[in-house]
């Protein structure tokens, strides 16, 4: 239900699709003090080994978003909005084909196939990994072939509006590019392989190496061809090899980083072509809704694409800015939300699997409660600070002042998104902890039709400088269909999810994040900065001050509200200095 534009590598650490961000896991279960303090020693042991993966996947998923955003400034400031469009549309290529094939269905099918053959099998499912990989690189690398020669076709599907000039770069773009889907495949393959037996560090960790690599080819490329904002008719073939095979060097590298692990881990490459033993059937049931659930989401994907391929122009906000601003609230949900919905996902799986459904119901309510008191001032920073971050996040070199405004425009609308976004997705592995993979796919298809009627709709009504933030409004009103949805669906099957609860605290969340944007917007106006040419220095003076303005009035207006989620999270803290 997501409405990114693309989940490449780089922009999550491989974990449930419907994440749509990196997976940060909290070390510490909600609702679990004192654990430690009782735990017999085994136990105790088993807990710090939990909490030392937990911290290192958390550094590694914030180093990978802080180098993702350095991948994408470089990115900006090379190429510059027109060609970043083309480039953004070409990258985009690769990673929808990989989602058709694998991405939705890892997680729910393979994964949890490889944790049980790891249990039931004599040697611990080695064979059966071996079979796995030995099929899915055959069937990644056929793709990729076939991708490849394809490229004039699917390039003519998505860039269709476009000039001959615009379908030529995407073309030589695409030939570079389409590759990467057999190494995101086979990283996310390896990944899972680690992930099976306990190794989580150089799975979170490697996309790092992807975004380092990145960073150094347009850091080459602005030395040897400047920052400047060209027109796709004037990229050259040295440009257009460096770019295309740069960003494909830098998945390679990737998946050769997981190698080193593999070994580690005691795992062997072997050929194996017994694919009977995989038991294909059962993996084909298994995966067939989740499947179902990825393939509307690629098709929603593809109307946004279009849309905003047919409206890019020299200060339009295209793919490139879309994805800029995607990337942005995927950073705060992945941090937050994800956390929280981790932490909650295995209370709620063992409830469900015990029949002790109102503790699912207690779980969820908390964890809607909480998502919702604690992203409320991230989006109202997003909404009231989207001039400024956008100029210092984004304007360098080739993306310039023009672009920025059209960022902060997208990101002002995409900021309303966000605690719907996230409450859907909880909504969602609500559904996957009972377990349940249908429902959730049902669900996804009224969802992303509503978001494609809504998208053409807004894109008909406004002017082209209006289309991407009309689909990020589109992608807004769409999240909260899927929250009522989901929650309607979920009653009958769990209870009462205590929506009188739920309610009043996103009354009292509502009230501290509107007074945290009134005053936020008031001390903003009175910093100094034009808002429609603002200088680097200006912006970050407006964002540093505006952001602690909005953080301390939200919280001083929660406290004073009891919201208990934001209350919670103060004395934990305060406990935690006073030791």
């Amino acid at each position: 239900m997501s409405g990114g534009l693309y989940r490449s590598a780089n922009a999550h650490g491989g974990g449930q699709p419907p994440n749509d961000g990196a997976t940060f896991i909290s070390a510490e279960p909600l609702n679990q003090p004192g654990v430690a303090a009782t735990a017999p020693p085994q136990e105790v042991v088993a807990e710090t080994s939990a909490a030392a993966n937990s911290a290192v996947m958390a550094i590694g998923s914030l180093v990978s978003r802080g180098t993702g955003f350095v991948r994408n400034l470089m990115i900006g400031a090379a190429l510059g909005n027109a060609v970043g469009n083309v480039y953004t549309t070409a990258q985009f290529l690769p990673n929808q084909v990989y989602e058709f094939l694998l991405g939705g269905v890892l997680t729910s099918v393979l994964i949890p196939v490889l944790v049980r053959r790891r249990k039931i099998d004599p040697d611990r499912g080695e064979a059966y990994a071996q079979r796995l990989l030995t099929l899915a690189v055959l069937t990644l690398a056929a793709a990729a072939l076939l991708a490849v020669i394809s490229a004039p076709v699917l390039t003519a599907i998505y860039a269709a509006g476009k000039d001959n000039t615009y379908k030529g770069l995407v073309n030589d773009l695409s030939y570079l590019m389409l590759p990467m889907l057999f190494f995101t495949g086979v990283s996310a393959l390896i990944a899972a392989v680690l992930n099976t037996r306990g190794h989580f560090a150089a799975p979170m960790w490697a996309p790092i190496l992807n975004n380092l690599v990145v960073i150094g080819v347009f850091g080459l490329y602005i030395g040897v061809y400047g920052a400047k904002a060209l027109q796709p008719g004037q990229m050259t073939p040295g440009r257009i090899l460096l770019v295309g095979g740069g960003t494909l060097l830098g998945v390679a590298v990737q998946a050769a980083g997981l190698l080193p692990a593999l070994r580690k881990v005691g795992f062997r490459w072997k050929w194996r072509f017994d694919f009977r033993e995989l038991g294909l059937r059962e993996l084909g049931r298994l995966g067939a809704w989740m499947f179902c659930y990825v393939a509307i989401n690629q098709l929603g994907l593809f109307v946004v694409v279009n849309l905003l391929t047919r409206a890019a122009g020299k200060e339009n906000a295209g793919l490139l800015i879309y994805n800029n601003v995607f990337l942005l609230l995927m950073m705060a949900h992945g941090i937050i939300a994800v956390s929280i919905i981790t932490a909650l996902m295995p209370r709620m799986s063992a409830a469900a699997a015990e029949g002790r459904l109102r503790d699912v119901t207690a779980d969820l309510s908390r964890g809607t409660r909480m998502v919702s008191a604690v992203l409320a001032p991230v989006a109202v920073c997003y909404a009231v600070l989207a001039g400024p971050i956008s100029v210092v996040i984004f304007r360098y070199g080739a993306f310039t002042g023009e672009n920025a405004v059209a960022t902060s425009t997208v990101l002002l609308v995409a900021a309303v998104g966000l605690v719907p976004f996230a409450i859907s997705q909880l909504f969602t592995f609500a559904f996957y902890a009972l377990p349940d993979t249908k429902t959730p796919a049902m669900i996804n298809i009224p969802v992303v039709a509503l978001r494609v009627l809504l998208q053409i709709g807004l894109f008909l009504a406004f002017s082209a400088t209006f289309a991407a933030a009309g689909m990020m409004l589109g992608n807004a009103i769409s999240y909260l269909a899927a929250a009522v949805i989901s929650a309607m669906l979920l009653r009958p099957r769990v209870g009462r999810i205590g929506l009188g609860a739920i309610m009043r605290t996103l009354g009292r969340v509502l009230v501290a994040a509107l007074g945290a944007a009134l005053v936020g917007l008031l001390v903003v106006r009175l910093l100094p900065g034009d808002p429609a040419n603002l200088s680097w220095l200006a912006a970050a003076v407006q964002l540093v001050i505006g952001g602690v303005v909005i953080g301390g009035t939200y919280l001083g207006l929660a406290m004073a509200l009891r919201i208990g989620e934001i209350t919670e999270v103060v004395g934990m803290v305060r406990r935690r200095l006073g030791r």
